[in-house]
């Protein structure tokens, strides 16, 4: 086998030469393009981290917000929450204040109503048994009138103090005697003595007419006043009712 060199080494001239042409026409180019296209890729992966880096921190913040906004918003419920709580306590403290002053309100009024009621009571009650203490006097002879409470004088100043008994018409002093009606001689001669005798010493009398007395005697000096009269009995039954329909049930 024969080799021809001549051939041999044109087309090795040739293969160089094409190569040079292929880097010099075609590698470096596209090797640029490449490394362009390299770069390019970077810049936008840059970006795209970049945007990533920044979308995360707009999610946080977004969170960070969020929660902000949650604990913001619970906080209010809170504070809206004690604030309806108070003015709930408020109101009903008020409420029981005013349902308190009604209630002592109407039970003041009812018992001013009662007690009203009960002088209403006491003074028909005490009408009537006027009427019924002058029906009866008007049946019986009118000295009972009088002599018939010469006795209960007596008693009532019986039961004074001694030192009040001692004073009563001493030296020379008058005692007023109030009677329904202007008295007969023989009538005041009566209660002189009688209270003579009570008092161990004579007395001086000042007699007084009081209609109002319907019947009795009353005695009056300066340390005492001795009542025997129907106008003292009825001032007893009087407030004994009234203290009867105030009394506690």
């Amino acid at each position: 086998m024969r080799i021809d060199w001549s051939t041999l080494l044109l087309q090795t001239i040739n293969a160089l030469v094409l190569i040079w042409l292929l880097a010099r026409f075609l590698f470096r180019p596209v090797a640029g393009i490449i490394a362009e296209r390299q770069k390019a890729a970077q810049a936008l992966i840059a970006d795209a981290d970049a945007a990533k880096h920044a979308a995360v921190l707009e999610r946080d913040a977004a969170v960070h917000e969020t929660q902000r906004l949650v604990a913001a918003r619970a906080d209010a419920m809170k504070t809206i929450a004690a604030e309806a709580e108070n003015e709930k306590a408020a109101l009903l403290a008020t409420a029981h204040a005013d349902a308190d002053r009604l209630r002592a309100t109407a039970t003041a009024e009812t018992e001013a109503a009662r007690a009203e009621q009960g002088k209403l009571v006491a003074a028909r009650a005490t009408q009537l048994a006027i009427d019924i203490a002058t029906k009866l006097l008007d049946r019986l002879p009118e000295s009972a009138r009088v002599s018939g409470f010469i006795g209960g004088l007596v008693d009532g100043i019986a039961q004074l103090p001694a030192q009040v008994r001692t004073e009563l018409g001493a030296n020379g002093v008058a005692l007023s005697l109030s009677a329904p009606r202007t008295l007969s001689q023989q009538e005041q001669e009566s209660c002189r003595a009688a209270l003579t005798t009570c008092l161990n010493r004579p007395v001086s009398l000042q007699i007084e007419v009081d209609p109002s007395l319907i019947a009795g005697l009353e005695l009056t000096a300066v340390h005492a006043v001795v009542r025997n009269s129907f106008k003292a009995d009825l001032v007893q039954i009087s407030a004994a009712l009234l203290s009867g329909d105030n009394a506690p049930n």
